[in-house]
């Protein structure tokens, strides 16, 4: 899921900064490239918790490439009006970064009909590449708290999230899942993804090494996974390791889709993550 753009009401709040970060061996043949950012940052004069959001997936190259806004505006502002600067890369493979798409799954089709073994731990790490590209120019700014990082992402971002929170990078202290997953198409398959048990296995997986607090949040009329499999790959996830939440909210209004949670759900989601960030204490 991506965003070409911003709404009216969204041009009333402050626009992010533009910035580029270098990563390792993302380009074409190999070399490095230099990722397209979003920035959000306080004004504020000392350093300044910080949120690594990681965006969706179309399953469309057009609308991968015409990718222009890695997070909501909107969502930039909540963090922003929160203390936290906002680091929000677009991957290889989307937008004006341009380079190779490394997080096709493996499998092609959707729903009962998809052909071949989905991969989707190999979409988590490629994904999770621009996260650690993030660390490390974060590693660089004397204005970011590198010891106060938060992870957040929405749909195959979420599970990018989920994935390097496996790795419990140092400074991060806690990541919030928005609608995380990988291989849905509402379009063509309705509620039902591309194999979903493949997704257990690697979020069961990921849940066998995080240390991290997590908070997951889904919408119950999301398309692109259903009510069911989220809870699965959930109960999964934590059957050994770390403190999580799991949060199914209410149908999303005014839309047929819940996989829009973030983006038009914010009422249902805002006091969730702002109990979550409170129990952090940041």
């Amino acid at each position: 899921m991506s965003w070409r753009g911003t709404s009216p009401a969204a041009e009333q709040l402050i626009q992010p900064q533009i910035i580029r970060i270098p990563i390792l061996g993302a380009g074409t043949f190999g070399g490095d490239i230099d990722m397209v950012t979003h920035l959000y940052r306080p004004a504020a004069a000392s350093p300044v918790p910080i949120v690594i959001f990681s965006h969706g997936r179309s399953g469309e190259k057009d609308q991968r490439w015409d990718l222009n806004y890695p997070v909501p505006v909107g969502h930039g502002n909540f963090w922003l009006r929160k203390g936290f600067a906002v680091i929000a890369p677009v991957r290889p493979g989307y937008g004006e970064t341009g380079g190779v798409d490394r997080e096709a799954s493996g499998a092609s089709g959707f729903g009962a009909s998809c052909r071949g073994i989905a991969d989707y731990r190999k979409v988590a790490k490629s994904a999770g590449q621009a996260i650690l590209a993030s660390f490390a120019w974060l590693g660089t700014q004397s204005w970011a708290r590198t010891d106060k990082i938060l992870l957040v992402g929405n749909s195959v971002g979420g599970l990018a999230t989920v994935g390097i929170g496996a790795l419990n990078p140092p400074g991060v202290v806690g990541a919030v899942n928005f609608a995380g997953g990988a291989g849905g198409s509402p379009e063509v398959s309705p509620t039902r993804s591309c194999q979903p048990e493949k997704l257990t296995e690697t979020y069961r997986e990921f849940g066998t090494t995080t240390r991290i607090p997590s908070l997951w949040l889904y919408a119950e009329n999301d398309l692109y996974w259903g009510p069911t499999a989220p809870r699965e790959w959930h109960a999964a996830f934590a059957t050994i390791g770390s403190k999580t939440t799991f949060v199914m909210t209410a149908a999303v209004p005014d839309t047929q889709d819940g996989h829009q949670l973030l983006l038009r759900g914010g009422r249902l989601w805002s006091p969730h993550v702002n109990k979550f960030v409170q129990e952090l204490g940041i």
